[in-house]
């Protein structure tokens, strides 16, 4: 049995759950996220928690049991505080602006790279290497952070390229040269 799944969410104050059926829709400051749950799954409120239990006991549940829980405390997480991934850039040349809603990019490619952020997602960028993503849905948030990585990844001779924050990027050694 999940260790995970069997611990209750603690519904923060101004946020609002329903349930609908397995539908579980949550309401807060930052938004409104909806996390549909697996028939195996049984959620309820008690008591400002929200409880998940499994219908069935099977190999499924058993793998949906914690999964499910994991979903629907990060909808509640999103709708409170939010998801932020933060990514640098680095190399000569290479920089980051907004324009309007729109991500700019230059990263030494002939052309600028416009990245539009979907609907819920902000970008902000701060001192034109560093770039903030952030909104309500967790999986969003991380598709674009690397949606934005996968523009120019770090290469392994000097680094240059878009990277994670505190990513370590391995470093190979370059030509031996002649002797």
């Amino acid at each position: 049995m999940s260790r995970i799944g069997k611990k209750p969410i603690d519904i923060p104050q101004g946020v609002e759950v329903k349930i609908d059926g397995q539908e579980v829709t949550v309401k807060g400051p930052l938004g409104q996220e909806s996390v549909n749950v697996r028939s195996e799954i049984k959620v309820e409120v008690k008591d400002n928690q929200i409880v998940l239990t499994k219908t069935v006991d099977s190999r499924v549940a058993d793998a949906l049991y914690g999964l499910s829980r994991t979903l629907v405390a990060n909808a509640v997480h999103g709708v409170k505080e939010g998801f932020e991934k933060k990514l640098e850039i680095q190399g000569v040349g290479y920089r980051a602006n907004m324009e309007g809603k729109n991500l700019n990019l230059a990263l030494g490619y002939s052309h600028p790279v416009i990245v539009e952020p979907p609907a819920g997602i902000t970008i902000s960028v701060e001192a034109n290497t560093k770039i903030s993503v952030k909104g309500s849905n967790k999986q969003t948030v991380g598709d674009v952070a690397a949606f934005i990585r996968s523009k120019r990844p770090p290469e392994v001779y000097k680094g240059k390229g878009v990277r994670y924050e505190g990513e370590y990027v391995r470093r190979k050694a370059g030509k031996a040269g002649k002797k």
